[in-house]
């Protein structure tokens, strides 16, 4: 039961954190939705459906945090300079958000 309530709260700051956990790869080299579902699903042992990736990177595009181009018929993402800058933000405040997460558990 334990784990069952663990994967599932796991799985949702995953979804939840999505566009931030694509940034933070873009920021490594350029990938393509197969790449980001690959590295998830190694990495987070979530499947996710390549409408869920999609949607995001339009999402991230639309909000010119990431720009795509064409190459062999996939759609190759990279980061902006707003991107960069986001996820720089992003990583200035994991200790604020650490404590964000950490006030939900608190018993009062």
């Amino acid at each position: 039961m334990e784990s069952e309530l663990l994967n599932g709260i796991h799985e949702r700051f995953v979804r939840s954190f999505l566009d931030f956990v694509i940034l933070m790869e873009l920021r490594k080299r350029p990938l393509d939705g197969h790449d980001i579902i690959t590295l998830i699903n190694n990495r987070h042992h979530i499947t996710l459906s390549s409408d869920t990736i999609d949607l995001c990177f339009d999402t991230l595009e639309k909000d010119e945090l990431v720009k795509s181009r064409l190459n062999l018929g996939k759609r190759i993402f990279t980061l902006t300079e707003r991107g960069e800058e986001a996820a720089i933000e992003f990583l200035n405040a994991k200790t604020r958000i650490l404590g964000l997460l950490l006030n939900l558990f608190v018993d009062e």
